[in-house]
C-alpha cells in the first residue's frame, strides 16, 4: 500500500473548520430574515436580493476560483477565501441599509467562491480512493454539526442583540482557519500552464447570466424580458465557452471530464438533489416561524432531527457504498429524500411539529446515505491536476440547482398560497404569509391570520410534490448512469509533501 500523508486527518479537521464559516452564515441568514424585516426595514425584494447576491457572485466565480487555485496553489486559494469572507463579515455588522448588506453579501460570495472548492480539492489530493468517501462522510457530519449549532447560537444572539451580531460568529472561525491552514495544510497545485483568460471570462458571464435568469424568474416570471434575456445570454455564452474549451490547447475546464459517466452522472444527481432541497428548506423556515410561531432560537433547534439523522446516516452511507457500490447508496438515499418530501406533501394545517419532525428524519436519512456517495464519486473521477476546477464544478452545479430550486419552488409556493387564500382577501395579505400576519397583527384580525396559516400549509404541501419528483428523477439518473469505479493505480502523495504533478504525457494518456 502506498504511503499516506500522516497529517491527513488533521488536515481534514482544518478543512472542516474553514468551511464552517460559509455553512453557519447561510443557515443563520434564514433564521435572521424576520429580524432583517423588522430592524433593517428590508422588504421582501430586499430579502430576496440579500440571499441572491451571494448566490449570483458565488456561482459566477466558482470555476474561475477553482482554476486559479489549481494554478497558483489550493492552500493559497483557501486562505484568500477565508480572508475575504471574514473581512466581509466584519463589514456586514456595520451595514445600515438593505442595499449595503446586499453589496456585502456579494463580497461574501467572492470569498466563498475560493473557499469551497479549496476545501474539496485539498481533500481530494490528500486522501486516496480507499479513504476519500470516509473522509467526505466525516466532513459532511462536521458541517451538519455546524449547521445545527449555527442557527441555535444565531437565534440566541437575535433574541438578545441586533441582527448584525449573527455575522460576528464568522470572524473568529475565519481567523482560526487561516492560521491552521498556513501551519498544517501543505501547498498543492496542478501543472503550470498558460492561463485560460478567455475561458475564465466566458464561464463567469455565462454562469452569472444563467443564475440571474433563474433568480429573476422568481421575481418577474418566466416570460419577463429580463428572465428570457438572462437565459438567452447564458445559452449563447456557455455554448461559446464549450466551443472555446474544446479548441484551446490548455483549457480551464477540460470537457473530457463529462465523458466520464460517474462524473457526469454524479453532477446531474447533485443538481436534481439541490433542486429538490434548496427552496424547500427556506419554506420550512417560514413554516416554523410564521405558522408554528417559533422564536428564532427555537426555529434553529427545530432542525435537530434532520441534522442528527444526517450525521448518523453519513457513516451508514459509506458502509452501503463499500458493500453495494455508489449507485445503490446514491439511489437509496435519493429515494429516501423523495419519501421525506412525500411526508411534507401530506401535511395538514393542524399537524404541528411532530409530523414535520418525522419528515425531517426521513429526509436526513436520505441526505446522509446519498451525500458521501455523490460527492465521493464525483471527486474520485477527477485527475489530481484538475482537483480544484473539478471541485468547483461540484459546487457550481449545487448552486445552480439551489438557485433553480428557490426560483421554481418559490414561484410554486407563492402561486399556491395566493390560490389557497379566499377570494374576498385582497391586497398584500394575498402576496405572502408575512404580509398577511403583519396586517392581522395591526388590525387585530385573528381570522385573517388563521386563513393565511392554513393557505401557507396547503401551498407547502403542494410545493413538496415538486421535491418528490426531483428526488425520484435524481434516483433514476443515479441508477441508470453510474458505473462501478475501477481501482485507482495512481500513487498517493508522499507523507508531508504535496501531491506530485504528473507530466504531460501521463496526463494525455489518462485522458
Amino acid at each position: 500500500m502506498p504511503d499516506r500523508n500522516p497529517r491527513r486527518w488533521l488536515i481534514l479537521g482544518v478543512l472542516c473548520l474553514s468551511l464552517l464559516v460559509a455553512v453557519i452564515d447561510n443557515m443563520v441568514l434564514n433564521i435572521a430574515i424576520p429580524s432583517l424585516i423588522r430592524d433593517l426595514g428590508a422588504s421582501s425584494s430586499d430579502i430576496q436580493w440579500i440571499i441572491d447576491s451571494y448566490i449570483l457572485v458565488f456561482a459566477g466565480l466558482l470555476l474561475i476560483a477553482g482554476s486559479i487555485s489549481d494554478r497558483f496553489g489550493r492552500r493559497r486559494g483557501l486562505v484568500i477565501g477565508l480572508t475575504v469572507f471574514g473581512g466581509a463579515s466584519v463589514l456586514a455588522t456595520l451595514c445600515q441599509t438593505p442595499g449595503q448588506l446586499i453589496a456585502v453579501r456579494g463580497l461574501m460570495g467572492v470569498g466563498a467562491a475560493f473557499l469551497m472548492p479549496g476545501t474539496l480539492s485539498i481533500l481530494t489530493t490528500v486522501f486516496d480512493d480507499d479513504e476519500r468517501k470516509k473522509a467526505i462522510a466525516i466532513w459532511s457530519s462536521v458541517l451538519m454539526l455546524g449547521a445545527l449549532g449555527g442557527p441555535a447560537a444565531g437565534g440566541v444572539l437575535l433574541q438578545h442583540f441586533w441582527w448584525g451580531s449573527v455575522f460576528l460568529m464568522n470572524i473568529p472561525i475565519a481567523v482560526l482557519g487561516i492560521v491552521a491552514a498556513l501551519l498544517i495544510i501543505p501547498e498543492s497545485r496542478g501543472p503550470a500552464g498558460r492561463p485560460d483568460v478567455v475561458g475564465a471570462l466566458l464561464s463567469m458571464v455565462g454562469t452569472t447570466a444563467l443564475v440571474w435568469g433563474v433568480i429573476n424568474s422568481a421575481k418577474e416570471g418566466w416570460s419577463a424580458a429580463q428572465t428570457v434575456g438572462g437565459f438567452v445570454v447564458a445559452v449563447i455564452v456557455l455554448a461559446m465557452f464549450a466551443v472555446w474549451e474544446r479548441r484551446v490547447a490548455e483549457p480551464m475546464l477540460p470537457l473530457s471530464l463529462f465523458r466520464n459517466r460517474n462524473f457526469a452522472g454524479a453532477s446531474l444527481s447533485v443538481v436534481l438533489l439541490s433542486f429538490s432541497a434548496g427552496g424547500m428548506l427556506l419554506a420550512l423556515t417560514q413554516y416554523l416561524q410564521f405558522v408554528l410561531g417559533f422564536e428564532p432560537a427555537k426555529a434553529g433547534l427545530a432542525f435537530i432531527p434532520m441534522i442528527v439523522t444526517t450525521m448518523i446516516c453519513n457513516g451508514l452511507g459509506v458502509v452501503i457504498d463499500k458493500k453495494f457500490g455508489a449507485r445503490v447508496a446514491l439511489t437509496a438515499g435519493l429515494l429516501l429524500m423523495a419519501a421525506g418530501f412525500g411526508v411534507i406533501a401530506s401535511l395538514e394545517p393542524g399537524d404541528g411539529f411532530i409530523y414535520l419532525a418525522i419528515a425531517m428524519v426521513v429526509m436526513g436519512a436520505g441526505s446522509g446515505v446519498a451525500g458521501p456517495a455523490a460527492v465521493g464519486t464525483l471527486l474520485g473521477a477527477l485527475p489530481p491536476e484538475r482537483a480544484g476546477v473539478g471541485s468547483a464544478v461540484n459546487d457550481t452545479v449545487q448552486q445552480v440547482g439551489a438557485a433553480l430550486s428557490v426560483a421554481v419552488l418559490g414561484s410554486v409556493l407563492a402561486a399556491a398560497y395566493r390560490a389557497s387564500m379566499p377570494s374576498d382577501v385582497a391586497g398584500q395579505a394575498r402576496e405572502s404569509i408575512g404580509d398577511a400576519l403583519r396586517i392581522a397583527a395591526q388590525t387585530g384580525d385573528a381570522a385573517l391570520a388563521q386563513l393565511a396559516k392554513n393557505a401557507f400549509v396547503d401551498a407547502l404541501s403542494l410545493t413538496a410534490l415538486v421535491g418528490v419528483v426531483g428526488g425520484v428523477a435524481a434516483a433514476v439518473v443515479a441508477a441508470s448512469i453510474l458505473r462501478p469505479q475501477p481501482p485507482s493505480a495512481r500513487p498517493d502523495p508522499t507523507p508531508g509533501e504535496p501531491p506530485a504533478v504528473p507530466d504531460a504525457a501521463a496526463v494525455a494518456a489518462e485522458r
